[in-house]
């Protein structure tokens, strides 16, 4: 039950996004996003903060680099990429991610890897390429490609590398880690929004553009997080992985009901290959998708063994 309440709450921040568009600038909705959620578990964060302030000091390089790409980049860059592309096609590309931080895995942390993982992830990234060319993969070697899916394609690859460096965060509680990440996040987005605001782009201050604020502060960010970390304490990190898998499909789901979004034949065409390659790859000897939830969550299980 929690998790599907994650894969909920994830799947709407992307429908959110798009539906408020009009209303809220990409920069700004990730800074009050994140700031708000700052804000919320401050307090419950503090003390770790303060045990864990040597070792944060010690590791402020690898902390501003998963901040800057986690906090920072991923959302802010795809809520501009919704600013252009639709939700549904926002999903289906995140559901590459697995794919991608698997062959990043074993490029730069050399991970080992079976054929079956390698196969999988090859259509998973196919499938990607298909929904990104709409079907026509003569496209990608032109001009005429959607910006936005250029911008969540490039956003999709920035988390990718924060889910690898994640391997390399401090041994520090994750409440500390993720009150950290949000700080160095808020202060990297905070340039950016200043842009933003000069250029006369402003939150349109109505009910609409509160409530997407207050959705995606709360439910994705702050819920989301604790069911997250709880789901892997009931079943494990491999079995939350797979799980999780359902969101790109309840996002376009949700896409088709709420936002009237249209699902095409490349559409189906993408999606299928990209399910089909994750879980091909899951069947390796280290299933995919665990792998790709370890590299965010190990900071817990770790925590736990040395308590």
């Amino acid at each position: 039950m929690l998790l599907t309440f994650t894969a909920l709450f994830w799947a709407g921040n992307a429908i959110v996004a798009r539906a408020a568009r009009e209303l809220i600038p990409p920069v700004a909705l990730a800074f009050w996003r994140w700031t708000i959620a700052l804000a919320i578990i401050l307090p419950f964060a503090w003390r770790h903060l303060r045990r864990d302030a040597p070792v944060i000091r010690g590791n402020w390089r690898m902390l501003l680099v998963l901040g800057a790409l986690g906090i920072g980049a991923f959302n802010t860059l795809l809520y501009s990429g919704l600013q252009q592309t639709t939700a549904l096609n926002a999903m289906l590309l995140q559901s590459g991610q697995p794919a991608l931080i698997l062959f990043l895995g074993a490029i730069f942390m050399g991970d080992s890897t079976t054929v079956c993982q390698i196969v999988g992830a090859a259509i998973a990234l196919a499938g990607v390429l298909w929904i990104i060319a709409r079907g026509n993969l003569g496209i990608l070697g032109t001009l005429n490609i959607n910006e936005g899916d250029l911008i969540i394609g490039l956003a999709v690859c920035l988390w990718a590398v924060y889910a690898v460096m994640l391997r390399r965060r401090p041994a520090i509680h994750p409440l500390s880690l993720f009150a950290v990440t949000l700080i160095v996040g808020i202060i990297g987005i905070s340039p950016f929004y200043g842009m933003e605001l000069n250029s006369e782009r402003y939150v349109v201050l109505q009910e609409e553009s509160l409530l997407a604020i207050g959705y995606v502060s709360i439910f994705p960010s702050v819920l989301a997080y604790l069911f997250f970390n709880r789901g892997v304490e009931l079943i494990g990190s491999a079995g939350t992985g797979m799980y999780m898998n359902i969101m790109p499909i309840m996002g376009a789901g949700l896409a088709i009901v709420f936002l009237g979004e249209h699902l095409r034949g490349f559409h189906a065409i993408g999606m299928a290959l990209i399910v089909g390659g994750v879980l091909l790859a899951g069947r390796g000897s280290k299933p995919l998708a665990g792998a790709v939830v370890s590299s965010k969550t190990d900071n817990i299980e770790r925590r736990n063994e040395s308590e």
